[in-house]
């Protein structure tokens, strides 16, 4: 057998392919995926840690100087590391973070000598 007559053969069988994929291709129909979609509210909501970490998310930099953040990402990083956690009772109320007084209770309040 010549190299023309295998080039054409191969050549053949390529296109007889191509045209088979395009067939299954347009035949196949389309399915949708099963998604459900979970409410905001439900994920995670009795967790003080999880709303924690929200709210030192949505503060951006000022995260970084508050010593609420400071705490909650160190007891976050300890959990993922399989250390002993705090009682969930440790970090700050959902009431607590969102009060007039949230800002006040992360900064110190200066001492007397000052």
């Amino acid at each position: 057998m010549d190299g023309k007559t295998f080039a054409r053969i191969g050549a053949i069988m390529f296109v007889a392919v191509v045209i088979t994929a395009t067939a299954v291709e347009l035949t196949r129909k389309e399915e949708a995926p099963q998604v459900e979609f979970v409410p905001a509210g439900e994920v995670g909501a009795a967790d003080p840690l999880r709303i924690a970490l929200r709210r030192c998310r949505d503060m951006g930099e000022a995260a970084t100087r508050d010593p609420v953040c400071l705490r909650v990402w160190a007891e976050n990083r300890d959990r993922f590391l399989g250390r002993s956690s705090a009682p969930a009772d440790a970090f700050p109320t959902p009431a607590e973070l969102t009060g007039p007084d949230a800002n006040a209770a992360a900064t110190p309040a200066p001492s007397e000598g000052e």
